[in-house]
């Protein structure tokens, strides 16, 4: 069944999250878990090179996407977030400030979606709220 355009965008940061999650607590290939997950959700090549680029840049901007969390959340510290919506705003952080492919709202309405998605209504808007902030000041 075709997807709808943008698609693989949204299948791309689904696939990001799902191995940014994985590799969050384990020393495994960043390549190996994220051709697993491809492979597992029949993910087409647009996806699967666009979910490469989200991990390789978060991976490689992790110090700096931290430090834009930290700086902005004001009640949460890092180690006390959920780790699913940790990730999800590490790839938003990372869509918004250095990445500049898309629009900044599109950006965040699908870290939105995908913070609902995997963690719930209230994850949603916490993640609103902070990528928010991020976007105020960039």
């Amino acid at each position: 069944m075709p997807r709808p355009a943008g698609g693989g965008r949204h299948q791309g940061r689904e696939l990001a999250l799902k191995t940014l999650f994985q590799l969050e607590s384990s020393e495994d290939d960043p390549a190996e878990v994220l051709s697993y997950h491809a492979a597992e959700e029949e993910a087409g090549q647009p996806a699967a090179d666009f979910a490469d680029q989200l991990v390789r840049g978060v991976l490689g901007n992790r110090e700096r996407l931290d430090e834009v969390i930290s700086q902005t959340s004001e009640h949460w510290r890092l180690d006390q977030m959920a780790k699913v919506e940790r990730i999800i705003l590490r790839i938003a952080i990372y869509e918004i400030a250095l990445l500049r492919e898309v629009p900044e709202k599109a950006a965040i309405n699908e870290a939105i979606e995908l913070a609902k998605t995997f963690s719930g209504d209230e994850a949603g808007r916490f993640v609103n709220g902070i990528l928010g902030k991020v976007a105020a000041g960039t």
